[in-house]
């Protein structure tokens, strides 16, 4: 039996919860990183609102690492946005934690 020309038919589909939790990494990684790029800029006098958008984007964080457990429960899917969405989320909830607990202790 010979292959044809290597190619491999499949019907598997990229999740689209294993997206939105890329896209909630990506979007809360940016919010961090901007954080970080101003406070730095303004020598450390940032607004308290600050704080509270760092403590939302904890909680899309939170909610993007759910989406991006169970797009990886999902069966006949492809899971490369599932483990990039999962990584990107448990990178920016580290980065946000780190953030927090600086500005509270440090």
């Amino acid at each position: 039996m010979k292959r044809k020309n290597g190619y491999i038919f499949t019907n598997k589909v990229h999740s689209n919860t294993g997206i939105m939790s890329t896209v909630l990494g990506g979007l809360t990684i940016g919010s961090n990183l901007y954080a970080i790029m101003t406070s730095y800029a303004l020598a450390g006098e940032v607004p308290v609102s600050f704080g509270t958008a760092l403590a939302f984007t904890a909680v899309l964080a939170i909610a993007g690492l759910v989406l991006g457990i169970v797009s990886r429960t999902e069966r006949n899917k492809f899971y490369f946005f599932s483990y990039l969405g999962i990584g990107s989320n448990v990178i920016s909830l580290a980065l946000t934690s780190t953030i927090l607990y600086a500005g509270a202790y440090l």
